[in-house]
């Protein structure tokens, strides 16, 4: 079994694109939650808040014909992949491209705007703005496949186009496939970009947060005022790497991927199940031989939806006890659905290193049905820890968790 590290980390968020920005944006109490009144000509759509990306522009030195296959959330998981690549010092390393480096990553959806003119073609028999490239933007795989375009990346590709596991599951499967020495390099992560049908999907379960007036007090992960979620857009972008290939080659490393439990409720598409998320947790913890006890926080799911919270809080709970620090920057991004998993272990190991755990925002008083744990709020806490878990659970009952180990 090889070891796997982390050698380089990106992302693109509406509070940044760089940790420094970020975290202070975070211990400012500040979020990134907006009021879309673009949106109000959707009559029956009754949220109006997402967190959108505002800053993002596509870098000068792409061509026309590296953009012509790419809708928004690809550009932002070719940018946060660019930027990761460069921070593993990878980026103009020829030897990416002779088949050693692959590609785990996906999002919930390919580029609306293709879907709305292919509906278009069936709806009303014509085909404006359709091209031989429409199919690439919107296809499920779109994301790892023009990654791999972009940097001509020749290793394996994993899709992973499973909702609020999509960034997860990416790192999850990279991890697997270097640990068994299938080869050495792998971008993993996530991406989504916004779209006023992803908040009609949670708008239709009577899911989202209608605070429309006030966008900085939700959403709200495991407050007893909570009502709803609300959806962000991002990208996030690891370098998975074998150690001894880190290490031969003198990269910094940021962490240690020492475990990943994936595994399904078999129940119900969208309800959640508490034992199957424990179960994940559990299956986490065997692939990295930890007992409960070495946990030292956990970076929770954290969506702000009443029957989310309960149950990932109370499997949580039972796992590790009332001692366990919990949090969600969900809070602060809102919910990025296919990037969530890769930002919040990006998150998870810079607050590892840096000893400062993020708390809850707009968490005044905690959910008396939510399970028994130590949640951050207020403030960030100062807190030295050795692991740190990383959880996320999807739409079609999917969960994940993630453990890194602090590199030292």
């Amino acid at each position: 079994m090889k070891r796997v590290v982390i050698t380089g980390m990106s992302g693109i968020t509406s509070l940044g694109s760089d940790w420094a920005s970020i975290e202070a944006n975070f211990s400012a109490n500040r979020s990134g939650i907006r009021r879309m009144d673009e949106w109000d000509r959707f009559t029956e759509l009754n949220t109006r808040l997402a967190g959108p990306v505002l800053d993002f522009s596509v870098p000068r030195h792409w061509t026309r014909k590296q953009l012509r296959s790419m809708g928004r959330v690809s550009r932002l998981s070719v940018g946060a992949a660019e930027r990761a690549l460069a921070d593993a010092g990878l980026l103009d390393d020829e030897s990416i491209r002779d088949g050693r480096m692959g590609v785990a990553c996906g999002s919930s959806t390919g580029s609306t705007d293709e879907i709305k003119a292919f509906g278009n073609m069936l709806l009303n028999s014509v085909a404006d703005g359709l091209n031989a490239n429409s199919y690439v933007r919107m296809m499920p795989h779109t994301t790892a496949a023009n990654i791999s375009i972009f940097f001509g990346l020749k290793g394996r590709v994993i899709p992973t186009s499973s909702a609020c596991t999509s960034g997860s599951q990416g790192i999850g499967y990279a991890y697997e496939a270097i640990r068994f020495g299938r080869l050495p390099l792998m971008l993993a992560g996530g991406a989504e970009e916004l779209c006023p049908t992803e908040a009609m999907v949670f708008d239709a379960l009577y899911a989202t947060s209608l605070k429309n007036d006030t966008p900085q007090q939700t959403p709200r992960p495991y407050d007893s005022g909570r009502d709803g979620l609300v959806i962000g857009e991002g990208a996030g972008m690891l370098v998975l790497e074998d150690l001894d290939h880190a290490l031969a080659r003198g990269a910094r490393i940021h962490a240690e991927i020492v475990g990943f439990g994936s595994n399904a409720d078999g129940q119900h598409t969208t309800r959640p199940e508490q034992s199957t998320m424990r179960r994940a947790m559990e299956l986490a913890l065997e692939d990295a031989n930890l007992h409960a006890a070495a946990i030292g926080y956990v970076n929770g799911h954290g969506t702000a939806t009443e029957q989310g919270d309960i149950a990932e809080t109370l499997a949580t709970s039972e796992l590790f006890g009332n001692r366990m620090p919990i949090s969600s920057q969900k809070s602060f991004l809102g919910h990025t659905l296919g990037a969530c998993g890769a930002l919040e272990s990006w998150f998870s190991i810079e607050m590892m290193n840096s000893d400062r755990y993020v708390h809850t925002l707009n968490l005044d008083e905690i959910d008396p049905r939510c399970g028994d744990l130590d949640y951050l709020r207020g403030e960030p806490r100062a807190m030295s820890h050795e692991y740190v878990m990383n959880n996320n659970f999807a739409f079609g009952g999917i969960n994940t968790s993630l453990v890194f180990r602090r590199w030292r």
